[in-house]
Parts: C-alpha cells; sequence; structure tokens
C-alpha cells in the first residue's frame, strides 16, 4: 500500500506545484474531504477544490516538496513536506515542514489532515 500510495503522491504534488489542477485531482477520491490551510475548515470533492485553489492561487504562491513517507499504526498515511508559501510579490511568508496526514479509499486520496509541530 505504501508503495502505491507513494506513487499517488510523486504524481499529485508535481501537479499542484505545476498548478495542473486536473492531473493533481486525478489522485483524489470524487469525495475527497481537503482542508483550506489557511482559513480553516474543508472542501469536498473536486469541483471545490478546483474552486478553492484557483482562489488559494490567485492569493498566495504555495509549493509542497514531499520529503518523507511513514504509515502510522492507524492505517493513515504520513508525508512530511517542505512548503514554501510566497506572497505575489515574491515574499516569503513561510518556509518549513508539515505533516500531511492521507486516509486513502478506493486506491485514492479520500481526506487530507495538516499537523504542523
Amino acid at each position: 500500500m505504501i508503495a502505491h500510495f507513494e506513487n499517488l503522491i510523486k504524481k499529485a504534488y508535481p501537479a499542484f506545484n505545476s498548478r495542473d489542477i486536473d492531473t493533481a485531482l486525478s489522485t483524489f477520491h470524487t469525495d475527497i474531504q481537503w482542508p483550506k490551510a489557511f482559513e480553516g475548515g474543508y472542501v469536498s470533492g473536486h469541483e471545490e477544490i478546483r474552486i478553492y485553489w484557483t482562489r488559494q492561487w490567485s492569493e498566495i504562491n504555495p509549493t509542497v516538496e514531499p520529503i518523507r513517507f511513514n504509515q502510522r499504526p492507524n492505517g493513515t498515511l504520513e508525508v512530511t513536506v517542505h512548503q514554501i508559501v510566497k506572497d505575489l510579490q515574491g515574499n516569503i511568508m513561510f518556509d518549513g515542514e508539515v505533516k500531511h496526514i492521507y486516509t486513502l479509499e478506493d486506491n485514492l486520496l479520500r481526506r487530507m489532515d495538516i499537523e504542523t509541530e
């Protein structure tokens, strides 16, 4: 399972970073639950994520690079990422590591949560 998960992540994150929404969404379950990182709460489903990301990218410029993978005892999958968030003028707003915690369903990403340290 971890190898399949890593393959999903290695497809999803570069797609997100290059703003290729369709490729990123192809790794998500149709009922995906996605956190609104800087706002709180979640969006649900492909169309809500498309709207959220499009709006987010009009306000900030985030890039996220996976660093480490770990399967947790409860079955969730953890990705430690290096995240850089810049404003639209290129000023760094955040530069650090966070953990993205995933639940899979039907071999697709079903839910993502964020843990900061």
